[in-house]
């Protein structure tokens, strides 16, 4: 299998001219679109990742999911594929630039670091209203363009990343950049997020993050449980209202934070409009007290008096300092606090445990619904609210050892059969699957085989196994796909049919006369917007246009009897005169027009040739 390496072709598409960045998850490599003749920049999977297929089905969603954000301050994804050597490779917009972390080092003013950082919510406030969290914002993540626009970089992606602190848990990120609930291994929100850029802010204002420790464990405990030096100790050029919005940003409950990236940018905003807000206060430390000098004893007549008073005094002072040793080991509070790790992942329990000095005795895994790797009991308790923990402490010795902390640690809520819920009705499934201990979503679809009201599938299938407490999708059946009944009236019968067809239902035609032009749909059953079954019958009535009479042939009638006819039929007879030697024409029709058996339309005009007498004239009929 070939391996991604410079002049190699990805994907039948993407020339690589050479590696530009490589971290723990993924290589990125310049490339050149040769379909688009663009140059792009190329994230590849380490082939070791490439194995572990639910990492790469979230590798592949949360390419997809990112691929959807389009927006100034967000790289575009273009693309997603598989690598010849079976991993996966994304395809995203090649920024040229400097990286936040760069500039940072270099230095910025107040107001140039809440430019940079603006830009970076401004990204993340669209991520957020898209569903997305970044989880992993960091300056190395941040593209700075020569005019100052700032790209935020791998969104979505780096939920499919692992730290280097996630030995045990689940932990995301970078570790100074970590929120507190990330350092726990809870789950995280954009609020969280939105720490992470506070560090950023921190870091851009002062040129160091808000911890630093010598290892990834200690730098997350200290995101946990301590709070930072203010920005304006160190940098004096940071504002009161600056500082207090950074220090908001960094508070250690999510819920004390900015609760948004609007309310972030506000904040700033209105930071840089009036910089001098009231500072908050320090504590002061008071100063030890001074030493009392003693004053000497004058010299003694004689040496031998000198040191037997001497040796009394060391005698007293050694028999008060036993006194009060003795009576401090007699009395002294053999009890100490044991702090709560209970809901913390097990690295960060330890941690926390060996930072108050306890160490960590026997520890017991167990499935729970809370996420593997999650303390959920701990033994002795945490004081308050339980009793404190007695200290291991010999007779008369100064000191003591805290006692060992017994842990007992989720495996998560373990596996099971997903089971088969097919042809059962929404009810029966749903039941069926809460008693195995999954969840239920509910979906609604269509089917020409399943009756309306039981499941088609479900998602896991039947059979297959999925963790215990998550979800499965139950398809439902709808029913057969209704067609929708077009508007046909107005139309022509051919554009009519057609569309009648074109929708999978069975065309039924009439005509019937009318002042509607030939040809034209005047009527449709059903009605157009009516949703009806595939193979429904939709009749519509056509115009024939206007009714036709058939002129009746009155030739040799009398010439009344020949009016009365046609005025009966709705004709308009007209009467000529025409002089005639012949008697037996004279009063009678001799012609007609248009002639017997023509097709006229009612109200139509027929002229009839009434004989008469030579030298009489015309008689125009009466109305």
């Amino acid at each position: 299998m070939a391996e991604v390496a410079e002049g190699s072709v990805v994907d039948g598409r993407y020339r690589v001219l050479r590696r530009i960045g490589s971290g723990g998850m993924a290589d990125v490599w310049l490339a050149d679109d040769t379909h688009l003749q663009r140059r792009v920049a190329l994230k590849v999977l380490h082939p070791r990742f490439a194995q572990d297929q639910e990492f790469v089905e979230r590798f592949r969603r949360e390419a997809e999911a990112a691929a959807g954000l389009q927006h100034p301050n967000v790289v575009s994804v273009y693309d997603r594929g598989r690598v010849a050597d079976g991993t996966w490779y994304i395809a995203m917009q090649y920024l040229e630039g400097r990286t936040l972390k760069e500039i940072i080092d270099a230095g910025l003013s107040p107001e140039q670091a809440v430019g940079l950082i603006r830009q970076v919510l401004e990204a993340a406030r669209f991520a957020h209203r898209h569903g997305i969290v970044h989880r992993d914002f960091k300056p190395q993540n941040v593209i700075v363009d020569s005019d100052g626009k700032a790209t935020v970089t791998d969104f979505g992606i780096a939920r499919a990343g692992v730290s280097e602190i996630t030995q045990v848990g689940s932990v995301m990120g970078t570790p100074h950049y970590l929120s507190p609930e990330q350092a726990q291994g809870i789950d995280v929100t954009a609020v969280s997020d939105l720490y992470s850029v506070g560090v950023m802010l921190y870091e851009a204002l002062t040129r160091r993050v808000p911890f630093e420790a010598d290892s990834a464990v200690a730098i997350a405990m200290k995101q946990v449980s301590q709070m930072p030096q203010r920005p304006s100790s160190i940098n004096p050029r940071v504002s009161p209202a600056l500082d207090a919005v950074v220090m908001r940003a960094l508070e250690k409950d999510p819920g004390q934070r900015f609760q948004s990236a609007d309310a972030f940018i506000a904040a700033l905003d209105a930071a840089i409009k009036e910089p001098g807000a009231p500072a908050g206060g320090t504590a002061a430390f008071a100063a030890l007290p001074p030493v009392v000098a003693v004053p000497e004893e004058g010299p003694d007549p004689g040496e031998e008096d000198r040191k037997r008073r001497r040796t009394l005094w060391l005698l007293i002072a050694a028999a008060v300092v036993i006194g009060v040793l003795a009576g401090f080991l007699l009395t002294r509070d053999s009890t100490t606090d044991v702090p709560n790790v209970t809901g913390n992942q097990l690295n960060v329990a330890i941690a926390l445990l060996e930072q108050n000095g306890f160490s960590v005795g026997t520890i017991t895994r167990v499935e729970r619904e809370s996420p593997a790797g999650t303390v959920f009991e701990q033994d002795p308790l945490a004081s308050p609210p339980a009793d404190k923990a007695e200290l291991s402490c010999a007779f008369l010795t100064l000191f003591c050892s805290k006692p060992k902390v017994d842990l007992s640690v989720s495996e998560g809520p373990g596996n099971g059969a997903v089971p088969s819920t097919a042809g059962l009705t929404e009810e029966e499934a749903t039941e069926k699957l809460e008693e195995a201990g999954f969840g239920v979503r509910v979906e609604t679809a269509n089917s020409d085989s399943v009756e309306e009201g039981l499941v088609i599938h479900s998602e896991p299938s039947g059979g297959e196994t999925a963790t215990h407490g998550s979800e499965v999708v139950l398809a439902i059946s709808g029913g057969p796909k209704l067609a929708k009944v077009p508007v046909l009236v107005g139309t022509q019968r051919s554009v009519a049919v057609q569309q009648i067809r074109g929708r999978g239902l069975v065309a039924s035609v009439a005509e019937e006369s009318s002042s509607s032009p030939s040809g034209q749909v005047i009527r449709q059953s059903p009605s157009a917007g009516a949703q009806v079954s595939p193979g429904s019958t939709v009749s519509i009535v056509v115009s024939s246009g206007v009714e036709k009479i058939t002129v009746s042939n009155v030739i040799g009638q009398l010439r009344s009897e020949a009016v009365s006819e046609l005025r009966a039929e709705g004709l308009v007879p007209a009467v000529q005169e025409q002089e005639t030697e012949v008697p037996s024409q004279i009063g009678r029709v001799t012609d007609q027009f248009p002639p017997p058996g023509s097709k006229v339309e009612r109200g139509a005009e027929v002229t009839v040739i009434v004989g008469k007498r030579s030298a009489e004239t015309t008689i125009p009929v009466e109305p």
